[in-house]
């Protein structure tokens, strides 16, 4: 980042610096959720100059309306080598009524994945620390999601949209993959799963 840039400058390259995608779905267009979205984003510069873009989706499903909207954000940022993505499920925190709390928190996963990329690019990672193997132990590609076995035996669910490069088309079961792992609603899950070799 060019720290020459005089004062209120900088957040405009910023704002330039990192191509923001911004689709909201189920739900109004929102000037002043669309503006949060972009000065949480543009904060994400902070901590590296080295995102490529970030897509960004908030969505109130249709079938939470008895509970009230649950807000569901999934923010993927690409950077160089690969994509980070946080993906915050509604069910998972009921606080997400609210539109804004459910954004800041999913910005909140975004930059710690973003300061553990950083961190890994410096080297600064223990090298007993490598990316966890699996290989997929079972696959449904109609319905869009699989399993995969862990070295230690465990099974952990993966959905489609959490393969990066669009690999899930060429996932077949026994694929040997690189992944990593959350806690989901109902278990363990894979919050990013990369084909080995791809």
């Amino acid at each position: 980042m060019d720290r020459a840039i005089a004062g209120g400058k900088l957040s405009e390259v910023r704002k330039i610096k990192i191509p923001l995608q911004l689709t909201l779905r189920n739900m109004p267009p929102s000037e002043a959720i669309e503006a949060h979205i972009r000065e949480r984003a543009t904060k994400l510069d902070a901590f590296s100059d080295r995102i490529m873009s970030c897509r960004v989706v908030v969505e109130a499903p249709h079938r939470h309306h008895h509970k009230g909207k649950l807000y569901h954000v999934r923010i993927d940022m690409t950077v160089p080598g690969g994509e980070l993505v946080v993906n915050r499920e509604p069910s998972k925190h009921a606080s997400h009524k609210d539109v804004y709390v459910a954004i800041r928190d999913a910005f909140g996963g975004a930059r710690r994945k973003l300061q553990d990329y950083v961190r890994r690019q410096r080297g600064q990672v223990k090298l007993h620390e490598p990316t966890p193997l699996a290989r997929v132990s079972r696959l449904f590609p109609q319905d869009g999601f699989g399993f995969l076995e862990t070295a230690d035996g465990r099974e952990i669910y993966f959905h489609q949209n959490s393969v990066l490069g669009g690999g899930f088309a060429q996932m077949q079961e026994g694929s040997d993959v690189y992944f990593a792992e959350e806690k989901g609603e109902k278990g363990p899950q894979a919050s990013t799963v990369k084909l080995v070799g791809k």
